[in-house]
């Protein structure tokens, strides 16, 4: 269910509760496509994952406005080529996040039918003694949520997770509202894209109130059925319908996710590869009305002052000058992607059986499937990392958002061990990356302009830059909130088409480029600020009255920037 979103997490290195697997074969494939099969196997095979994928390219014709009769192209195949298939046509995955795109489809169900508005507030869908933030009196409304401009936390204030291994299994909507309760915003909903899987949560249970039923009946009567996705569930899988087992990348199974009914809109939905097919070629226009308009509404753009490019739960892609509308999914075993390019009738599914969010996702092959002159991915296979490279990355190590963490070397190998827990060995990719062996993160080098090494740790979607611990090192300087509040705007990056979001989040300056991730910002002299860990200096500049008036991003030689845009 995780996004490909910056968020800040505590590094996660307690011993992983495995689940065996015991259920019946998957059904022997048919219709496999060879161009696709052959693609899919360049990109996987190999791969030190071990994961398995399910990919699907479904392909539509227009007869003037109305899409015509879809071809579908399937895939099946895992890393290691050399054992028996343990993925098929009757397996189901959890699809993760991907499941907000139909909790969108059955809102914008409740605006055809005149019962929502995107702007209505949100507390109009929840009990009336509920607690809702606002800030200096402006509401959190619904278009607020289904754009991540709420405003919100990413996961509930003050609501410890019971199980790590299945976080979200002992949420009640109850406590969703206290924790809602308990939540502060410290800008106008609205302001800045920031992904929040509570605010998404809330959706849920906020379109089950208003519709009088429960979440999977509601997908079973306006999505499933009209569909034909008749291997699409949240509890219980239909007959003949096989629960894929999910993985993290060192090939161990992890325990399925569960959620309550009503909160599962953010991400509880399993499916098989031709039920999803189904779902893209229903974004292509081949749906049933009443659901196919509500479709097209969940596929409009929605303008916020964010600058992100956003539907209704959709991200919205460039691709050779075509909108794509995609949207990724994680969860603790599992990863998945929808793409979907409405101009040139095409949608993309891709499933995997391993958790891929460390990894980067499956962006790069799905946009590769979407417009084949996008590069295609190349497998990452284990090889020794180069001698000079571990030395350079041994030290003490400070996690911006985490732990501090030691590097050491360990024979051949790097090891990492944060303050309080054991030491993990850590292996190499070819891709240049280190990697735990016992859980699913990532270590990134970063060569820095001097030449020295740092680098970035990625779990669980978050993305912590490491700054090494210089014994006697002075702490970083800091600057009053009242002072770093000075430079937050929004400021254009010419010559692309970016646009730069800075705000301040618990006292630390952050800067968010249009499509990406939010990354903190250290001052580092008058008026200039570093992310060192990206190789990244902002410098601010300021008019003939002293206020802020722009910003110049130096990065790898490159100078982006501009003036700071107005309300």
């Amino acid at each position: 269910m995780t996004p490909r979103a910056t968020r800040s997490l505590s590094l996660c290195i307690a011993a992983i509760a495995l689940a065996g697997s015991a259920c019946a074969a998957p059904t022997p494939e048919t219709d496999i496509d060879a161009g696709l099969q052959s693609t899919v196997e360049k990109r996987l095979l190999g791969d030190r994952s071990g994961a398995c994928l399910a990919v699907g390219v479904v392909d539509v014709g227009r007869d003037g406005a109305t899409a015509t009769a879809p071809r579908f192209r399937r895939a099946y195949a895992c890393a290691d080529g050399d054992t028996p298939l343990r993925i098929g046509r009757n397996s189901a995955f959890e699809i993760g996040s991907v499941s907000k795109t139909m909790t969108a489809t059955l809102l914008a169900g409740l605006i055809e039918q005149g019962k929502a508005s995107l702007d209505d507030p949100l507390a109009a869908y929840l009990p009336g003694d509920t607690e809702v933030p606002a800030f200096e009196g402006q509401p959190i409304l619904l278009r607020h949520i289904v754009t991540h401009t709420s405003g919100l936390p990413a996961l509930p204030t003050g609501l410890d997770v019971a199980d790590p291994t299945d976080p979200y299994a002992a949420m009640q909507p109850s406590q969703l509202l206290e924790a809602l309760g308990r939540s502060r915003l410290a800008q106008a909903p609205g302001t800045t894209f920031a992904y929040s899987n509570f605010a998404s949560m809330l959706l849920s249970y906020a379109v089950t109130r208003r519709a009088g039923d429960e979440l999977e009946a509601l997908l079973e009567r306006q999505l499933f059925k009209p569909l034909d996705m008749d291997g699409a569930y949240v509890a219980t899988p239909p007959e003949g319908i096989v629960e894929a087992s999910g993985h993290i990348p060192n090939g161990d199974v992890v325990p399925a996710w569960h959620f309550d009914d009503a909160l599962a809109g953010v991400g509880g939905v399993r499916a098989t590869l031709d039920d999803m097919l189904r779902y893209a070629a229903a974004e292509l226009g081949v749906a049933p009305a009443p659901l196919s308009t509500a479709i097209q509404r969940t596929q409009a753009p929605i303008a916020t002052a964010s600058g992100q490019a956003i539907a209704m739960n959709w991200m919205l892609a460039p691709v050779d000058g075509r909108t794509v509308l995609a949207h990724e999914g994680g969860t603790g075993g599992f990863s998945s992607l929808v793409a979907v390019d409405r101009e040139r009738g095409r949608g993309v599914v891709i499933l995997s059986d391993t958790a891929l969010t460390a990894l980067g996702g499956l962006g790069g092959l799905g946009m590769h499937l979407v417009d084949p002159s996008r590069p295609l991915p190349s497998p990452r296979r284990s090889e020794p990392a180069p001698e000079a490279l571990m030395d350079a990355l041994v030290g003490e190590w400070q996690l911006e958002g985490g732990p501090a963490m030691t590097v050491r070397r360990n024979g051949d190998a790097l090891e990492i061990q944060a303050v309080g827990q054991p030491a993990f060995e850590m292996g190499h990719d070819s891709a240049g990356d280190f990697h735990p062996l016992a859980f699913d993160a990532l270590m990134s080098p970063i060569e820095q302009a001097d030449g020295t090494h740092a680098f970035v740790w990625r779990q669980g979607g978050g993305v912590m830059p490491a700054h090494r611990i210089e014994a006697g090192a002075a702490a970083p300087p800091t600057l009053p909130a009242a002072a770093l509040a000075e430079y937050e705007g929004r400021y254009p990056l010419a010559p692309s088409d970016m646009v730069l979001a800075v705000d301040v989040r618990d006292g630390v300056l952050h800067a968010q480029a249009t499509g990406q991730g939010a990354f903190p910002l250290v001052p580092a002299g008058e008026d200039v600020f570093k992310a060192a860990s990206f190789g990244i200096e902002i410098r601010f500049q300021r008019d003939a009255t002293g206020a802020v008036s722009g910003l110049a991003l130096h990065q790898g030689g490159n100078v982006l920037g501009g003036g700071r845009l107005r309300p």
